[in-house]
């Protein structure tokens, strides 16, 4: 039963971190305008938004399907905790303060893929 778990569970959060990303990288192309005058106003550099998008998309569609795992996976958990630092981290705003811990909570997800890889049901597996 512990190994039907284990088999199960990796593909299962695979599928759960890249959802957000995937979602997140559509939503960014849908609203360009705003999301560049939201990054502007948080002193980042609009022009990084095309590498954001293909970050998120690109990287949660490669976790989604578990090819090239660990180093996507590592990657996506220092995105996670930068974006969540530079848009989240304000001590006098509560929920600012809940989406930074949902950034680092995200952020150790990918790290267990770092450490454990993409799972048995992963094109990393199948070329292994």
């Amino acid at each position: 039963m512990m190994n039907l778990l284990q088999q199960l569970s990796q593909p299962t959060a695979r599928v759960f971190l890249a959802l957000i990303f995937i979602l997140s990288g559509y939503g960014k192309i849908a609203g360009y305008a705003g999301t560049q005058g939201y990054m502007e106003a948080m002193g980042v550099p609009g022009a990084l938004l095309p590498l954001v998008i293909a970050l998120e998309l690109l990287g949660g569609l490669a976790i989604l399907v578990g090819w090239k795992t660990r180093p996507v996976a590592f990657l996506l958990a220092g995105f996670s905790l930068l974006s969540g630092l530079l848009f989240h981290f304000n001590p006098g705003d509560q929920m600012q303060m809940i989406m930074l811990m949902k950034n680092i909570a995200i952020a150790g997800g990918f790290l267990l893929l770092v450490a454990h890889g993409g799972g048995a049901y992963s094109l990393d597996k199948r070329s292994a």
